[in-house]
């Protein structure tokens, strides 16, 4: 038996149970594992660290059934790449969006799919749809209103109430500000905060704040957070945090776990409910790196932060010689917002996934962010949202990273700095 056989053996029984929990049907999960098997054999040379080959093999399937999900959509006339909903993703680059449509179309049938993307996204009359079906026009209606109640127990976020509104501390457009740039040398600071959430991971620390997409400088949504106790996760202590999301109408509730060292802040984990359903990711599991790993295995971000020459600016153009993720303090800048102005330094992160994305932190003395500005590479995610981002924000700020183009999209503030 050769070395992939033996490994590809002792690994079958979990591959095929996350197969089979993906696609229901016997005979094309049975295609799908075929699928995989294949695509792991023909690249198995390329794995260098075979301790790895489970995760390394799950990535491949997770691929695949992506791509079965696709060719369904092919035949059933529902283009789900194009399928877009901004529902909430938080992790530790900012906050982003998924296809939650998408997601959740998938677990409907076949006749629940075409049916809802020929009334919502084809925008087709009932009578249209009776011809292109060749059923009656009573069993379009019936099958309508089971394919709308089956998306709407299926779909993981539930509006909220009538009238509902907790985003009144933040105002509906994002408040003018200026950043100009100082030529004072850049402060050494200790820069505490849980990246992407700007909270101090520390009991009874809370802290809220809000997101403006760019150009039209609108509120999009608003974050609450705050310590509510201590966790230890796999031997490791921590806190857990409770955070709440509003977009419109759509309140999203969630755990963070997070730690905070002399040295470091990290993630360790988070917690989110789909279907009813708690799921929580530790450190420990295969998706965490993807959404809250920070560092060579996950040491975090460092809290004592000086400028190191590691990013040089020139203009609006970033040059570096990294070849992987990277931050440095860059410049000292004064930002006037609200009425008020305050000295900070920038620390800028860089990040390289899905084509790459770019976060600035305006940090007050106390290590505190003043202001939060995010860009993403043109091609960042570029699959999931169909267009490059200088073509979606054509007007937006752009700067340039040793070449690379990105794209300012949305700014953060928080109510620290509308006391």
């Amino acid at each position: 038996m050769s070395e992939f056989e033996e490994l590809l053996s002792g690994e079958m029984a979990a591959l095929e149970r996350f197969v089979r929990y993906r696609i229901a049907r016997s005979y094309d999960a049975e295609d799908v594992l075929q699928e995989i098997c294949i695509a792991a054999f023909k690249s198995f040379d390329s794995l260098q660290d075979k301790s790895l080959f489970k995760s390394w093999l799950i990535g491949i399937a997770r691929h695949k059934c992506s791509d079965y999900f696709r060719e369904k959509a092919k035949i059933l006339e529902i283009p789900l790449d194009a399928l877009r909903e901004s529902a909430i993703t938080v992790g530790a680059h900012g906050v982003t969006t998924s296809s939650v449509v998408r997601e959740t179309l998938e677990k409907l049938g076949d006749s629940e799919k075409q049916i809802l993307y020929l009334y919502y996204f084809k925008e087709l009359p009932q009578e249209q749809i009776v011809e292109k079906l060749g059923i009656p026009l009573g069993t379009v209606k019936s099958r309508l209103h089971y394919a709308k109640q089956k998306f709407k127990e299926k779909y993981p976020y539930k509006p909220g109430r009538k009238g509902e509104n907790t985003m009144k501390q933040f105002p509906a457009v994002m408040p003018e500000y200026t950043i100009t740039e100082s030529d004072k040398e850049p402060f050494a600071v200790r820069h505490r905060e849980l990246l992407g959430m700007f909270i101090v991971p520390l009991e009874n620390e809370k802290i809220s704040f809000a997101m403006y997409d760019f150009p039209e400088k609108k509120l999009s949504g608003q974050y609450d957070l705050k310590v509510t106790g201590r966790v230890c996760i796999h031997g490791v202590e921590g806190v857990e945090i409770q955070s709440s999301y509003q977009e419109g109408s759509v309140t999203e509730k969630s755990v963070i776990f997070a730690q905070l060292t002399d040295t470091y802040c990290r993630y360790l984990g988070g917690e989110s409910t789909a279907d009813g359903c708690r799921k929580i990711v530790t450190f420990l599991d295969e998706e965490f790196e993807s959404a809250y790993g920070i560092g060579e295995g996950n040491c975090g971000f460092p809290v004592e932060r000086r400028p190191e020459g590691r990013i040089v600016q020139d203009g609006n153009q970033l040059i570096h010689d990294s070849r992987c993720d990277i931050s440095d303090l860059v410049g000292r800048f004064t930002v006037t917002l609200a009425g008020k102005e305050y000295d900070t330094v920038r620390l800028i992160d860089i990040q390289y996934s899905d084509g790459a994305m770019l976060c600035e932190h305006y940090l007050d003395r106390t290590g505190r962010t003043v202001l939060w500005r995010r860009f993403n590479a043109d091609d960042w995610a570029v699959s999931r949202y169909g267009r490059l981002w200088t073509e979606k924000l054509p007007d937006n700020e752009r700067l340039t990273v040793n070449g690379k183009t990105f794209v300012h999209w949305y700014d953060c503030i928080t109510d620290r700095v509308l006391a």
